[in-house]
């Protein structure tokens, strides 16, 4: 779960962090990459790798569907925007039942052939996982330091100056979310080949600021700091499954150390973790 969230805070951090883009939607394009597949490897028979590539193409479309208009608004207006546009999804989710089961969800997910027919499965389905990992953390470098990766970081400091150089900042704003929204729609096809269930509360909004939050913590346009936040948040929290506290104490209890980790965070060190580190 932790190389799981990873991608999905990479892949936000190339629209936050590298773009300046205020995003609360990501959960949305994670949630429709992994419903995406799961439906499409339980009703129409696709492989893993398939349905995996489908989710992935299908988020980027809907991404860039949704960019044309919301990128042309700006600072909290675009955050609103991105915070309903989550808030849709989910309840496509829930209510469109013939195609997503509903508040039921989606059941029976087949892992990938080889994973199944595995005794090790956990482990083949970690070092799957890792491997895409190291890939998205591979792209993510490689486009920050491509020409496309630096006209993206112009954007975050001053768009103005930017389209002044004859650089279309809307277009290249698109294209950095779409690319955002098909590494979230990896993590979904991973996430819902992994647990083999969906359902809706999955993909909340609670989801989105837990994403957001892995990338402040670690450090906000670094891909070490989207990893280490990732760790942190997932591993972490854990601990309170040891500790003897009742589930319905313990799920409130997360979010609140989740909570003053970041106020904690925002004090101390507000560039986060890693702020100080190139990479």
């Amino acid at each position: 779960m932790a190389c799981i969230y990873s991608i999905l805070t990479i892949s936000l951090n190339i629209v936050v962090g590298m773009t300046g883009i205020l995003s609360l939607g990501h959960a949305a394009f994670y949630g429709i990459g992994a419903y995406v597949s799961a439906l499409l490897t339980t009703r129409l028979d696709f492989s893993f790798w398939g349905g995996l590539l489908a989710g992935a193409f299908f988020a980027a479309i809907i991404g860039i569907a949704i960019g044309l208009p919301f990128l042309r608004i700006r600072g909290d207006y675009l955050f609103m925007a991105t915070l309903g546009f989550c808030e849709i999804v989910r309840s496509v989710f829930n209510n469109w039942t013939s195609m997503t089961g509903g508040a039921i969800g989606v059941v029976n997910i087949p892992p990938p052939s080889w994973v199944v027919e595995s005794d090790s499965r956990s482990l083949l389905y970690f070092i799957l996982t890792l491997g895409i990992l190291s890939l998205m953390i591979f792209f993510s470098w490689r486009l920050e330091h491509a020409p496309f990766g630096r006209i993206l970081k112009a954007i975050r400091e001053d768009e103005e100056a930017t389209a002044m150089m004859g650089k279309n900042p809307l277009r290249f704003k698109v294209a950095a979310l779409a690319i955002g929204a098909f590494g979230a729609g990896v993590a979904g096809s991973l996430y819902a080949h992994f647990a083999t269930y969906l359902a809706p509360s999955n993909f909340t909004l609670s989801e989105s600021i837990l994403i957001f939050a892995m990338m402040v913590l670690g450090g906000i346009g670094k891909i070490s700091g989207a990893i280490l936040g990732s760790l942190i948040l997932v591993i972490l929290p854990e601990a309170l499954r040891f500790v003897g506290i009742p589930m319905t104490i313990a799920a409130p209890a997360r979010q609140l150390f989740y909570g003053l980790l970041l106020i904690l965070m925002m004090i101390v060190r507000p560039k986060g973790l890693v702020g100080n580190i190139a990479l």
